[in-house]
């Protein structure tokens, strides 16, 4: 299947993680891509891997000259912008409201939904409210739905991100750019399994004893792969889904169960 072919994407948060594995799946059904991050030669090192076909920036996505830059470099190689994934993100500290920090309240925020909305704005001015065409998915998390204890930060601005996705769909509808927004649960990643390896230290238990528990409540008893999140990540970007926009749809193995 080559649904991305004379397709371009942008992917942020392309370094590590989900944002490796979503660039290698999309340039295998033809996307040309912009891959950026702030670690710049990690990003290297994915779009070497890729080929020709995908070009590494460096950029920090909370900054809008960086963003435009990042924007422009894929009009500049390739005309248009087709599919943008916001998947840039932090988790922030862990901290109860009452040891909340501005600087740490403002930094998640800043990363993971204000940066959503500055490229979200600047690749429907520079060229898909013009084609009138173009997919947007935002990434979410189920800390989004009621929160989490230690990280309002992060569930805020998680929630946040669900919220723009139908303004976006709304306001963007009618020029046929879509917009949905994609909620994991855990996925096992390294960031994951590094956060689960510091409660298992902090609580004086076993990681496997983590890991269990945190697949305890779940119907499937199991964690999402990235793989798993950039199958629906690629069907949502991809004309498959040229009637869906505004949802927001879980990939957390039955964690959040909405209806």
């Amino acid at each position: 299947m080559r649904r991305f072919e004379n397709k371009i994407a942008i992917i942020t948060g392309a370094s590590t993680g989900l944002g490796p594995v979503m660039a290698k799946m999309m340039a295998e059904e033809g996307a040309k891509l912009v891959l950026a991050a702030r670690r710049v030669e990690l990003v290297e090192d994915v779009a070497k891997e890729i080929g020709p076909q995908a070009i590494a920036v460096k950029a920090d996505v909370t900054r809008e000259d960086d963003v435009a830059a990042m924007v422009e470099t894929a009009m500049g190689r390739w005309g248009q912008v087709d599919v943008m994934m916001n998947n840039a993100a932090v988790p922030g500290q862990d901290k109860f409201i009452w040891e909340q920090t501005l600087d740490n309240w403002n930094n998640t925020i800043a990363v993971d939904v204000t940066a959503a909305m500055l490229c979200s704005r600047e690749v429907l001015r520079r060229s898909m409210l013009e084609r009138k065409t173009g997919s947007i998915v935002n990434f979410s998390s189920a800390a989004g739905w009621n929160g989490m204890p230690s990280k309002s930060h992060y569930s805020v601005a998680k929630a946040g991100l669900r919220v723009l996705t139908k303004v976006i769909a709304t306001e963007a509808g009618e020029y046929g750019v879509r917009c949905n927004c994609i909620v994991p649960g855990a996925i096992d990643t390294d960031l994951m399994r590094g956060y689960m390896q510091r409660i298992a230290k902090e609580k004086g238990v076993s990681y496997d004893d983590v890991r269990a528990a945190n697949v305890a409540g779940v119907p499937l008893k199991t964690m999402s792969t990235p793989e798993d999140v950039a199958h629906m990540a690629l069907f949502l970007a991809s004309d498959q889904a040229r009637t869906i926009t505004g949802q927001s749809i879980n990939v957390d193995a039955g964690l959040v169960m909405v209806g």
